[in-house]
């Protein structure tokens, strides 16, 4: 695998990777089996695949976890190497911005003020801004993101068609641990007892996706009773929703092709989930 820390050689390693078809992961490292899984579907889509490792201070807010955010950068090597990727960009902040970011993607307000947005005000604007950045530097055919970032992954879908970037964005499955927790960077924050009590968020969302698979309608219902469910054991719950897949709205109750969207709060710790319906 070569690595490259700055923009002149990964753009000109791509330059040398001419006809061939490239994907790209791009990531924010303390890589687990979910990224993982990411680089291997890449290859399924590719002859190069190319993964990104960047901490993004611009999608971060103010208290958030920037400064803590686990940096392992040797192990995640060691598993970009056993998964056969072909190229790591990681470069520093100063390599990113080497000036004041002045120009941003601003996602319009219905897809970036809802949900995450409203608890992660411009979150979505800097996560925007710095995937345009990634998929201009490394000019991929295809771009990888998983499905537990849903939100996410229709804002950079909608970012791609609107600037008619030749770039194929495909979501990859979550992937859980056998207990069902969504794999996430963020679980090696919870002690032992909550990583216990962390796996009751995918069984709320799995309780809400059943009760609307058996015909029931009665969405705000179901979304305050798994909200209870979980402030009754200690989170504190930011949102579940019933939403339609293709742009995260409100669901009329007629409605076929949803997703069950979930943000709560477990100790300091804050874990997000879906599961599409």
């Amino acid at each position: 695998m070569q690595v490259h820390a700055t923009i002149a050689d990964v753009r000109a390693a791509r330059a040398a990777m001419g006809v061939q078809r490239v994907a790209v992961v791009p990531t924010m490292g303390n890589l687990h089996a979910g990224h993982i899984s990411l680089m291997r579907q890449a290859r399924d889509h590719a002859d190069v695949v190319i993964a990104t490792i960047f901490v993004n201070r611009l999608q971060f807010k103010p208290g958030e976890d920037f400064e803590k955010y686990p940096r392992t950068f040797a192990a995640d090597c060691a598993q970009l190497e056993a998964a056969g990727v072909d190229h790591l960009f990681a470069p520093d902040e100063a390599e990113m911005y080497p000036q004041l970011q002045t120009y941003y993607v601003e996602p319009p307000p219905e897809q970036a003020k809802i949900l995450d947005g409203e608890f992660r005000p411009g979150h979505f604007r800097g996560m925007a801004t710095v995937v345009l950045k990634l998929l201009q530097i490394t000019q991929p055919h295809a771009a990888l993101f998983g499905k537990k970032d849903y939100q996410q992954l229709m804002v950079i879908r909608n970012m791609v068609a609107d600037f008619n970037l030749p770039v194929k964005v495909i979501g990859g499955e979550t992937v859980r641990a056998d207990d069902g927790l969504a794999l996430s960077s963020r679980n090696g924050y919870l002690s032992a007892a909550e990583r216990l009590e962390a796996p009751r968020l995918f069984q709320v969302i799995t309780q809400v996706a059943a009760a609307v698979r058996a015909g029931n309608r009665d969405y705000t219902q179901f979304e305050q009773d798994a909200m209870a469910q979980l402030q009754a054991h200690g989170w504190l719950p930011e949102y579940v929703a019933l939403r339609k897949k293709l742009d995260l709205q409100f669901a009329p109750a007629h409605e076929s092709g949803l997703v069950v969207l979930a943000a709560a709060r477990l100790g300091s710790t804050r874990l997000i989930d879906n599961l599409e319906v």
